[in-house]
């Protein structure tokens, strides 16, 4: 992947951790809310959030000084 993929794809993972937490939030806002449910939604944030990082690594490398 190219710089400008990464790019895109780090766009496409931010918009979707956010919706993911506008739905967590609306879930938790229902009165006797499914826990299954926020607790799968809770799984795939952090997952996201995890391969956010990955990419974030690709586009900015280590570089020791």
């Amino acid at each position: 992947m190219d710089e400008a993929e990464l790019a895109a794809r780090l766009h496409t993972l931010t918009q979707e951790h956010r919706d993911l937490d506008a739905a967590i939030d609306a879930l938790r806002a229902l009165p006797g809310h499914d826990q299954i449910q926020l607790a799968r939604l809770k799984k795939r944030k952090l997952r996201l959030r995890d391969e956010m990082a990955v990419v974030q690594d690709w586009l900015i490398p280590d570089i020791i000084a």
